[in-house]
């Protein structure tokens, strides 16, 4: 992901908390930013632009879904019992391609080197577009994001859909204070091949980040105790025997695809994860573009 560049502010303030201090604009510090106490909510908003046109949504958002059709397509559909990619499917919000185009990529480094061919039988916009050279296809996202105070956006592609001859690119923008829109890439892997978006293909994903929180992590490498060396091998041994058994006509195993302990949220040894999550559900974004913004002290955290 490639943003555009600008003036770079002379201060971390949020745009929506500065304030003035003994004549002086106070400046939020980082750990302000990471860990807000007092104004930390979860609203995510999109913005429509003001110079948008109609007042319609410009691009469809929606909670990724927990189908891919390459998992429903492979033998008796056994990745759709992958429980740890049915999750990650859905932890995401899709931005669906507003109209069906085709594009190509010559092998060049200029910009003119990709090309792009709309549907001319359809209608909607035409986001995408050739702007960095290098096989890159960009699409410029009609929305302004607005994250809380701390908060990150990760944006990439649609998790778990892979897609021929070009590959999406990963950015995490910091949409609590940045008033620039950002854009959504794909470089091309392979020149001279066709490339299809549809319309209502999803071009790309977001998700919040809490700013701060991976570098709080401590990672280390130890030894395993007998804490943790039980349930393992309970687990080991029994995916062990039920391999064995699998190839055993008529025992419980030989008519499972796959041991469902994880699925059911359960251990070797019959322990029970009242946590356990089989389903995301991602709410869907309220509101309508025509309707007035927020208004009252939750609109502050946003200005």
């Amino acid at each position: 992901m490639i943003r555009r560049r600008g003036p770079r502010p002379r201060t971390s303030t949020y745009p929506h908390q500065r304030e003035k201090t003994c004549g002086k604009r106070h400046a939020m510090t980082a750990t302000e930013g990471a860990r807000p106490d007092t104004q930390d909510t979860t609203r995510l908003i999109a913005y429509v632009l003001p110079d948008a046109g109609p007042v319609e949504m410009p691009v469809e958002i929606v909670p990724a879904p927990a189908h891919r059709e390459w998992m429903a397509a492979t033998t008796e559909g056994f990745a759709r019992r992958c429980l740890p990619m049915i999750m990650a499917n859905q932890a995401e919000w899709w931005l669906l391609n507003t109209r069906r185009f085709a594009a190509c990529w010559g092998g060049g480094r200029s910009s003119r080197s990709l090309t792009i061919t709309y549907d001319p039988d359809e209608d909607g916009a035409t986001l995408a577009a050739s702007h960095f050279g290098h096989g890159i296809l960009t699409f410029v996202i009609p929305v302004l994001f607005r994250t809380p105070p701390g908060w990150n956006l990760g944006v990439r592609g649609p998790a778990n859909r892979p897609k021929d001859a070009i590959a999406p690119l990963s950015g995490l923008v910091e949409t609590d204070w940045v008033s620039a829109t950002f854009t959504m890439n794909w470089q091309f892997t392979r020149p001279h091949t066709e490339v299809i978006f549809d319309r209502g293909e999803p071009m790309c994903a977001v998700t919040p980040q809490r700013r701060g929180e991976l570098a709080a992590w401590e990672p280390q490498v130890t030894a395993m105790g007998d804490v943790e060396k039980a349930p393992y091998e309970a687990f080991r041994d029994g995916r062990s025997r039920w391999a064995e058994e699998k190839l055993v006509p008529g025992t419980p195993a030989s008519t499972q695809l796959f041991a469902r302990h994880y699925m059911h949220g359960e251990s070797e040894d019959g322990m029970r994860f009242d946590f356990h999550e089989r389903k995301l559900r991602l709410k869907r974004f309220a509101g309508r573009p025509e309707t007035e913004p927020p208004s009252g002290p939750a609109a502050e955290t946003y200005r």
